[in-house]
């Protein structure tokens, strides 16, 4: 009879064992082909972007952002007092919004003086689901030949992200 109710306690793990592997969980595309977004990107003016249209030979940092996130206007601010700092790289921002919202917030940051930052619009939300953000903002860093390198969810310390430049 003991040894019954033993096989009866045994059973629940030597069924889960026998059971089929389970499958492994998806990637971010991001992470998969190690590029930045290949998704069409609107720029101040209109005009779209994509990848290929940035700077060569210079690290990218992908900042994505949403205007109404007040972490992500925190870490522009700290970004645009430090901009010295990234004066080698890219900073590619990148808001799901719509191009108006997009546009108060460039106007208000007076994101146009900074030579380095490029802002765009990308409304459709594909950006989203390319790196896979649960939360603002997303950084994602890629290297001088644009592969990527590393990648924060949240607010993140200027340090963090410039020991990767």
């Amino acid at each position: 009879m003991r040894m019954w109710f033993l096989l009866l306690l045994c059973f629940p793990a030597l069924a889960k064992a026998q059971s089929a592997p389970a499958q492994p969980a998806a990637q971010a595309p991001f992470r998969q082909y190690g590029i930045i977004t290949p998704i069409p990107l609107t720029l101040y003016d209109g005009s779209t972007i994509t990848k290929n249209d940035l700077p060569k030979n210079k690290p990218v940092i992908v900042f994505l952002f949403s205007v109404e996130c007040d972490h992500c206007a925190h870490m522009t601010e700290d970004i645009l007092r430090n901009i010295d700092k990234f004066r080698h790289s890219t900073l590619l921002m990148v808001t799901p919004f719509k191009l108006d919202r997009m546009k108060a917030w460039y106007d208000q940051y007076k994101i146009g003086q900074y030579s380095n930052i490029v802002m765009a619009a990308e409304p459709t939300r594909q950006i989203v689901y390319y790196y896979d953000l649960k939360n603002f903002p997303g950084i994602y860093i890629y290297n001088k030949k644009h592969r990527f390198e590393a990648d924060y969810e949240g607010t993140v310390k200027l340090d963090t992200l410039l020991k990767h430049l």
